[in-house]
C-alpha cells in the first residue's frame, strides 16, 4: 500500500476495525465513504481519502454495519447499507470471474469434464472448479481424479476443488464462457485465479476444498 495511503487511513493503519487486529492487505478490505455519504468497499485499495479495514469475513463485516464501526474509523457520517456484506461478496466473485477471463486468455484455463479430468490426472491443473449446482456424477468423477493424483505424485493433500456460483450464475458472469467443470493451469493469471478464490472461500465463511471430496494421505 502507497505511504500515503496509509497516511489517510490513519494512525491504526491497516487494523481491522472490528477485531483490533493488524494483518496482511490481501486478508483485509478496505471501505472508504463515498462522495453521497455511504460506505463503499475498496477492494483495489486505490480510492481516494481516509479509509478503514475489517478483516475479510462476511461475518466481520455484517457485525461492522451493525455496530456502526464504520462512521467511527472514518470520523464521518456515513451510512453502512445493511446488504454491504452481500455487495462485497458479490465484488468478490466478480473479481474473481474476471481473473479467470484473463486466465482463459493466457491460456491457463481449461473447460470441459474430460479436459478437466485429463489436466488433473497429469498434474497440469492447480485448482478445479465446478459450477454450484453440477451434476454429482461429474463432481465424483474429477474427485476421483484429484485423489488419483495425490497418490501418484506422492502429495500430502489434493488440487483444492471450489464450488461458488450456480451454472445460471456462472453464464451471468462469463456469458458464453462459462462452465460446469473447470481448472486452472500453473501461471500468472492461473496463481491469481487460486488467491482471489481463496479469499472468496475464506469471506463466505466455508471450506469448499474439504467439503467436495479433499483426501490427504494416511499418515504412516
Amino acid at each position: 500500500m502507497p505511504e500515503d495511503r496509509k497516511k489517510d487511513d490513519g494512525e491504526n493503519g491497516r487494523m481491522c476495525i472490528v477485531t483490533r487486529e493488524s494483518g496482511d492487505p490481501d486478508g483485509l478490505i478496505r471501505f472508504v465513504a463515498g462522495p453521497d455519504g455511504t460506505v463503499v468497499p475498496d477492494l483495489k485499495r486505490q480510492l481516494p481519502g481516509r479509509g478503514c479495514w475489517v478483516k475479510a469475513e462476511r461475518a466481520l463485516v455484517d457485525k461492522a454495519v451493525a455496530k456502526k464501526a464504520f462512521a467511527r474509523a472514518l470520523k464521518a457520517e456515513v451510512k453502512a447499507s445493511a446488504d454491504l456484506g452481500a455487495e462485497v461478496d458479490r465484488l468478490l466473485v466478480g473479481q474473481l470471474a474476471g481473473m479467470m477471463n484473463l486466465a482463459r486468455k493466457a491460456g491457463q484455463f481449461v473447460t470441459g469434464g474430460m479436459n478437466v479430468d485429463k489436466a488433473v490426472r497429469t498434474g497440469a491443473a492447480i485448482a478445479v472448479f465446478h459450477a454450484a449446482d453440477a451434476a454429482a456424477d461429474g463432481v465424483r468423477k474429477i474427485d476421483q481424479a484429484r485423489r488419483a493424483r495425490m497418490f501418484a505424485a506422492d502429495e500430502e493433500t489434493e488440487i483444492p476443488s471450489f464450488r461458488f456460483v450456480s451454472a445460471a450464475e456462472m453464464e451471468g458472469l462469463l456469458g458464453q464462457n462459462a462452465f460446469i467443470h473447470a481448472c486452472v493451469l500453473a501461471g500468472q493469471a492461473g496463481e491469481g485465479v487460486v488467491k482471489r478464490a481463496i479469499m472468496l472461500e475464506k469471506y463466505r465463511g466455508t471450506d469448499s476444498v474439504r467439503a467436495h471430496g479433499d483426501a490427504r494421505r494416511p499418515k504412516q
